[in-house]
């Protein structure tokens, strides 16, 4: 069954989830192979939000798909040699600019929690989704990513109804001591009045 939402000031028409093939609408498809299936076909019940950028500070380029699908050239910059050989993924990326790509379908389990714990549950790579934000701990995100992302979160909860309005977390939320994103340049607040404005419509 397809859900479709509208995302409202995102500078996309709509998002919409197709829960039978797990994509979203309209992001970009980059198929990363680092995924499996999730315990039991359990539907996801938890947002999870992310930060990166490759290389460090830098925004841009196709760094962040090449090493989402096992591809990143260790000799291309000298912090990819300590990272090529991850086998890492995450759902979706929101890029500087609002734009959307997917690696993983919803249903599928994304390999970009790690050991995580979440309200005393273990293993959120189980139950969750992961969504990058193209960004750095310490610099602002673009109001654009905000947009994108609170439609984005407006489909999926259409889609999921185990994902509630409590049920969003950064990933220093659920790995803490470990990660530090999305960071303390990451506006909370501006995120719940973005998810306000959608829910109102």
């Amino acid at each position: 069954m397809q859900k479709a939402l509208p995302a409202k000031n995102t500078g996309m028409a709509r998002i919409s989830v197709d829960t039978r093939s797990g994509l979203v609408h309209p992001a970009r498809f980059v198929s990363s192979p680092n995924h499996d299936r999730r315990p039991g076909d359990e539907a996801p019940s938890l947002v999870v939000v992310h930060g990166i950028s490759l290389p460090p500070g830098e925004f841009g380029g196709d760094y962040i798909d090449r090493l989402f699908t096992n591809t990143l050239d260790p000799c291309a910059h000298p912090y990819f040699a300590s990272i090529a050989r991850l086998r890492v993924s995450s759902h979706l990326l929101v890029r500087r600019d609002g734009r959307l790509v997917q690696y993983v379908p919803l249903h599928l389990r994304a390999w970009h929690a790690g050991q995580s714990c979440w309200r005393g549950r273990e293993r959120c790579n189980d139950y969750s989704i992961g969504i990058e934000l193209e960004g750095t701990d310490d610099r602002p995100y673009e109001p654009v990513q905000y947009d994108t992302l609170a439609g984005l979160i407006h489909a999926l909860r259409g889609a999921y109804p185990g994902i509630t309005d409590d049920a969003i977390a950064g990933h220093a939320d659920i790995a803490p001591g470990r990660k530090t994103d999305p960071g303390p340049a990451f506006d909370w607040q501006r995120l719940q009045r973005c998810l306000h404005d959608n829910a109102r419509g």
